[in-house]
């Protein structure tokens, strides 16, 4: 291993966790988890709580496979193993190209609240700053790059932190000249407005709010010791998240009747401009703006691994591929395209662009599907061993649990105003991208190994082993395991 290689191979478990902290806590808690307020009432609480059990199964579900083997690519590699070819292709094509769109609607909003204090800036140009000064920051590496994103995460969660106290104290009638909230606006709220539609319906924004969690494994090769390291930083991870998403939506219902909620506020905000501390959405917008870069900064870090592992397997251009141990092609494509994303948010209509944006919200749903489906085929042929430890509780019910709970979520979409367009254009992107895989398949002539045909692979396996049977797999003569198939 050479020096360099020594030195950029050392982030830390707290390192790690402020990485992903500063990938998942961003816009989409502080602005968006209105609008699943909105459609839930005071059942927003289970809505998290929920989300908080999924994703649980997913952190888990990935950590074993990357404790027992952390590869690069993570789970685009994994999904390789289990389904085949096709399904790395896919599988990380959909992530980037998902994330991608979703950056560059994210560069938008940074923009739009910085105008606030650069009125005269035009928001493109302000826009392509934001982009351009992420893709060089990325360059330093993950080493420094997680240094970097440990104190913008911190600035987030003491934000969080913050509005907690702030509340309790409003809740208690600890602040001079103002009654005390008490249970405040949950008193003779009804707790489940929407009924199971509003749950349902909330559930897709949830999980945003939960979502970027997947860079503990795309950053595992570059860890200090991935199987000790990488369950750590998880469960700290997990830890951070319940607790802290929970009590602060528990402290604006108390402070906030659920049914006005604004769309594009921050319920942080109007909670506490509703009892007199104004003052506090000034300090809010910047927590705002400082979330945004930093989930941008990491999901960046993100991207440039996946696609550098997607040039590896032959699966993108060669020239993309670097060997180095920071993935500079990797990170300078990945700014390019968001900077194209972002003229594309400002040439098409707005609409068009919602369309296209909402297919990163089903990028990640997808991507998490994929998780558990090959996390569930990995458990089948993996015996449990030091090295693949079973962290997994309940395995194989809790793996069923989390693949009918995705694909639930997934069908929800089209509650959520907007969303079912965004569904049918992340189905016809999966669809787009598997017909291009096989042309390239058919070009190259070599042997064609697309996609299964049973894309409910995982949920048929686990309905034959409840009933006994054997599984299809054996009658369609499939003799390869997906370790033997990954040394192909």
């Amino acid at each position: 291993m050479s020096n360099g290689k020594a030195r950029e191979k050392g982030i830390s478990t707290f390192h790690l966790t402020m990485l992903a902290l500063g990938t998942v806590v961003g816009g989409s808690f502080f602005l968006g988890s209105g609008v699943a307020i909105k459609a839930a009432g005071p059942s927003i609480l289970f809505s998290y709580i929920l989300g908080g059990l999924l994703v649980y199964v997913i952190l888990y579900a990935l950590s074993e496979m990357t404790a027992a083997d952390p590869v690069p690519g993570s789970f685009r590699t994994y999904a390789e193993r289990s389904f085949g070819r096709g399904a790395g292709f896919v599988t990380g094509w959909v992530y980037w190209i998902g994330l991608i769109l979703a950056m560059s609607s994210e560069s938008i909003a940074a923009s739009t609240f910085l105008r606030e204090w650069f009125p005269r800036f035009p928001e493109v140009a302000m826009g392509m700053i934001i982009i351009v000064g992420i893709t060089l920051l990325n360059l330093l590496g993950a080493n420094y790059l997680s240094k970097l994103e440990s104190g913008l995460a911190a600035v987030k969660l003491l934000a969080i932190v913050g509005f907690i106290v702030i509340g309790l104290a409003l809740i208690a009638g600890w602040v001079p000249g103002t009654p005390a909230a008490g249970v405040g606006e949950l008193r003779g709220t009804a707790w489940f407005p929407g009924g199971f539609t509003g749950i349902a319906g909330s559930m897709l924004i949830v999980i945003f709010t939960y979502a970027g969690f997947e860079v503990i494994g795309l950053a595992a090769s570059e860890v200090e010791n991935p199987k000790k390291t990488i369950p750590r930083a998880i469960n700290m991870t997990l830890i951070s998240l319940v607790a802290l998403y929970i009590a602060t939506i528990a402290v604006v219902l108390m402070l906030y009747p659920t049914q006005g909620m604004i769309a594009d506020q921050s319920p942080l905000v109007l909670a506490l401009t509703r009892w007199g501390m104004g003052w506090a959405g000034m300090l809010i917008n910047i927590v705002m703006i400082t979330a945004i870069l930093s989930t941008m900064l990491a999901s960046t870090f993100g991207l440039a691994r996946m696609l550098r592992s997607l040039a590896a397997e032959g699966h993108a251009p060669a020239w993309l591929k670097d060997r180095q141990d920071i993935p500079y092609k990797g990170i300078l494509f990945s700014g390019a395209a968001m900077l194209f994303g972002l003229a594309m948010g400002y040439l098409l209509p707005q609409r068009v662009y919602l369309f296209l944006v909402s297919c990163g919200g089903f990028s990640l749903l997808f991507s998490y599907f994929m998780i558990l489906a090959s996390h569930y085929r990995w458990r089948r042929t993996t015996p449990c061993s030091p090295e693949a430890a079973c962290q997994l509780p309940g395995y194989p019910y809790t793996s069923w649990a989390g693949l009918i709970g995705m694909v639930g979520i997934i069908a929800s979409m089209p509650f959520i105003s907007g969303q079912g367009a965004g569904l049918v254009v992340g189905l016809s992107l999966v669809a787009l991208l598997a017909g291009i895989y096989w042309v390239k398949q058919r070009r190259s002539r070599e042997p064609v190994r697309t996609l299964p045909t049973r894309v409910t692979t995982p949920l048929m396996e686990a309905a034959e082993e409840m009933t006994g049977g054997r599984g299809i797999r054996e009658a369609d003569g499939e003799a390869q395991s997906p370790t033997s198939e990954s040394k192909e």
